[in-house]
């Protein structure tokens, strides 16, 4: 048995979580409302205040939705609770940041600056404190969403291992590497 797919989701007060034709799991809360399109093998029970994942063999298929879709819907009941921030902080000699609505423009080295369009689920802010790195502060209560817009974002201009410039996540350690003058 999955470890973690047996382990029920508790969902807190003033959070509803349906389960709708074609296996749609719909969960509004505080902070929204998120859907999930579940396998049609995988049975999905509210029972109180818990939801329960349940699979109905032991197939290696069966055994791999088990564990993923119950970590979908508590990602999904957090989501709509708390919801989920991603830091990123840009690393270089005159790196930028600026927002204006959710359009956010980036001076990144190259050329030209970047124009990166956010998806309206997202909240964007920039911050420039002096001598600190300018930094790109993303909330959504789609985990989902957040992780593939951050990294997008980071894909701009990724951390070199050689001076560490670039976008980085906040408290991402980049591992440098020794110059060519190192190896004389």
């Amino acid at each position: 048995m999955s470890r973690i797919g047996k382990k029920p989701v508790n969902v807190p007060a003033g959070v509803t979580i349906t389960v709708g034709k074609d296996n749609v799991i719909t969960v509004k809360g505080p902070k929204g409302e998120l859907k999930q399109a579940i396998d049609r093998d995988i049975n999905v029970e509210v029972v109180g205040n818990e939801v329960l994942i349940k699979r109905p063999t032991d197939q290696i298929r069966h055994r791999a939705l088990h564990g993923l879709y119950r970590a979908l819907l508590a990602n999904l009941v957090k989501g709509v609770t708390d919801g989920f921030k991603a830091e990123m902080e840009l690393v270089g000699v005159g790196f930028k940041a600026a927002n204006t609505g959710n359009t956010l423009d980036l001076a990144l080295g190259y050329s030209h600056n970047i124009v990166f369009e956010i998806p309206k689920e997202l909240k964007v802010a920039t911050v420039t404190e002096k001598g600190q790195n300018p930094k790109i502060i993303l909330e959504s209560s789609d985990k989902q969403l957040l992780g593939q817009v951050a990294a997008k974002i980071r894909s701009l201009r990724k951390p070199e291992p050689y001076k560490g410039k670039g976008v980085r996540f906040v408290g991402e350690v980049v591992r440098k590497k020794a110059g060519k003058a190192a190896g004389k």
